[in-house]
């Protein structure tokens, strides 16, 4: 009888160890994931928007590719779309647009206003892809107890491109993974069947790698914009509150640089133009970013006499390269 109870006592206290454990890593600790998503989240930017585009996200993996299979219908790329903007969004520092869907949405527009809906020029373009994707259940089995374990791995490639000059900025692949175990002991604890949302965390680790350098790279840029109208009196650029433009900014202007093919690239570059004014914005108008604009006044320098589409507004800069 004693050994029978020593026998139930040691098998609840196995029991009591059993456990369902899940882990996600992004070469970085769960931990640390969620401290830097929520710090996104509850920032709260002040400065100029950049206007970026995702304009493809695919996958070049063979998961998930069956017979019937089409770009358009494929669900993983369309999770990791949605990932990415979701997390650029919670910056606060970009005004997405809308590529994936673009055609959706413009005959939406179009069927209920009876007018195509506006293209809003970004800049910059990011193209990503899933190129890596496995799935894998291992296990372990003792006297007393028995372990299963998931693992879900994904490997995440992402370009920017510079609209303005077509080069790409930033490369980079970031990869994650996602696990989940369960214990049992003489048949008790968890049961671990076969979890979904494992594809989820594993593209959300791997893209959450890559965020910080994405949002780095684009904001290193200058900020843009063109002038809409050279009245003497009232300048006008475009931007308004919604790019977070406000009252009192101050901007360059710059004539735009020659144009010329580099012989050792072939690829056309602008070389540096010169800055002929500082502006201050005066007042903004629009709520959005399409009918967005700022009345502007001239503090220094002259736009007179120049050429509207041969200006350029920037950050107000001290030197000229760190403008271009």
């Amino acid at each position: 009888m004693y050994k029978i109870l020593l026998f139930l006592l040691c098998a609840l206290t196995l029991m009591s160890c059993v456990s369902v454990q899940e882990n996600v890593s992004a070469d970085k600790s769960i931990l640390a994931v969620e401290t830097e998503a929520n710090s996104e989240v509850d920032s709260t930017y002040m400065g100029l928007k950049r206007k970026v585009a995702i304009a493809r996200f695919t996958n070049e993996t063979d998961y998930g590719k069956g017979a019937f299979y089409t770009r358009e219908n494929d669900e993983m790329s369309k999770q990791a779309l949605d990932i990415l903007s979701t997390k650029l969004a919670s910056s606060g520092k970009f005004i997405l647009l809308e590529r994936a869907d673009a055609d959706k949405i413009n005959s939406e527009i179009e069927n209920y206003t009876g007018v195509s809906s506006q293209k809003i020029g970004a800049d910059f373009l990011i193209i990503g892809s899933i190129t890596e994707f496995g799935r894998k259940t291992t296990g372990e089995t003792s006297v007393f107890s028995r372990t299963k374990r998931q693992t879900v791995e994904a490997g995440v490639s992402i370009r920017i491109v510079d609209v303005s000059t077509g080069q790409i900025i930033y490369s980079e692949e970031g990869k994650g993974e996602a696990e989940t175990e369960a214990t049992t002991v003489l048949g008790f604890g968890g049961q671990a069947g076969f979890d979904a949302t494992l594809t989820d965390k594993a593209l959300s680790a791997a893209i959450s790698k890559l965020v910080e350098n994405i949002i780095n790279n684009c904001m290193d840029r200058p900020w843009k914009s063109f002038f809409l109208s050279l009245d003497e009196k009232s300048p006008i650029i475009a931007g308004g509150p919604e790019q977070g433009i406000k009252q009192g900014d101050v901007f360059a202007v710059y004539e735009k640089g020659e144009v010329v093919v580099n012989p050792q690239t072939g690829i056309q570059i602008e070389l540096p133009g010169n800055k002929v004014a500082t502006i201050e914005v005066v007042s903004t108008q629009g709520t959005t970013s399409v009918d967005g604009y700022s009345i502007v006044k001239v503090i220094e320098g002259s736009i007179a006499d120049l050429d509207i589409n041969n200006l350029v507004v920037k950050e107000n800069c001290y030197d000229v390269t760190s403008c271009q």
